[in-house]
């Protein structure tokens, strides 16, 4: 089966305008259009380096977080160690 061939602009406008004056004539509703079929995007070298360093960037933040969440941890037992030596103190004094 060969491609079908493409017309020209002028070859379609032609035949939408002998379409347009037979419907005037006929009282025929207009056909539907038939609608346009979306190219698939394709990635780009840039886009590509884009999605790495946005990917990067979301690494670097998680590592960050669970720095932050460690020193955290580690200030929360340092405050209960101290706070269990002033307990002592205090009791050894009574």
């Amino acid at each position: 089966m060969a491609a079908k061939k493409k017309k020209s602009v002028l070859a379609r406008r032609v035949n939408e305008l002998e379409d347009a004056v037979t419907r005037m004539f006929t009282g025929t509703p207009p056909a539907p259009k038939a609608k346009k079929r979306r190219k698939a995007k394709r990635k780009t070298a840039k886009a590509a380096a884009k999605g790495a360093v946005k990917k990067a960037k979301k690494a670097k933040k998680a590592t960050k977080k669970v720095a932050k969440k460690a020193k955290k941890t580690a200030k929360k037992a340092k405050k209960a160690a101290k706070r269990v030596v002033r307990k002592a103190k205090r009791k050894a004094r009574r």
